[in-house]
């Protein structure tokens, strides 16, 4: 095979994930911890919805709430058959926490359901403790999952949600911009 056709096939991996996000623009899904959890860790026994609030053509913006907290959006953005996941975090009031936009940038185009986001410079300069993390987000036509493995260390976290079950969900997050 033609190195040229590897690159056009692989880069295709990366879309295709990305438009399978877009597919579920408009649908929330309740999710479980199905790795990481524990008593007292904010997550632990609440009620886990993603909610796939807004898809443009090269950004997917996915709150994701805990309980009646909604400071958290999942942004994942296409730029050269890449994908990047930032995490937005807020308060209450709209204000941005002082921990936000953390992530990082997939290394390579992936696979049409499954795709690694290795903490950047940003998240190592913000979160020293947060530089060996990874992220990896897969999706099928009935599941969507959200990990987290900080390398190096216990810290694993996992959660599922069925795409094959949407639920009912108002609202946005706090301080919701659509167009940042």
């Amino acid at each position: 095979m033609h190195s040229g056709q590897t690159i056009a096939q692989n880069s295709g991996a990366a879309d295709s994930f990305f438009n399978q996000l877009k597919v579920h623009c408009g649908r929330s899904y309740e999710g479980r911890i199905i790795s990481g959890g524990r008593d007292g860790d904010g997550f632990t026994g609440e009620r886990l919805v993603m909610q796939v609030l807004s898809c443009k053509e090269n950004t997917v913006k996915i709150p994701f709430y805990v309980g009646n907290n909604r400071s958290r959006t999942w942004v994942f953005t296409r730029n050269n058959h890449r994908i990047s996941l930032k995490h937005i975090h807020r308060h209450e009031d709209g204000s941005d926490d002082a921990i936000t936009l953390y992530g990082g940038t997939a290394s390579n185009s992936g696979t049409s359901s499954l795709q690694f986001f290795p903490a950047d410079a940003y998240t190592c300069n913000l979160l020293p403790a947060a530089c060996t993390n990874v992220w990896w987000v897969t999706v099928s036509d009935t599941s969507f999952t959200y990990n987290l493995r900080r390398v190096g260390s216990e810290r694993v976290f996992s959660v599922l949600f069925d795409l094959t079950r949407p639920v009912e969900m108002k609202g946005t997050p706090w301080g919701w911009k659509e167009d940042e």
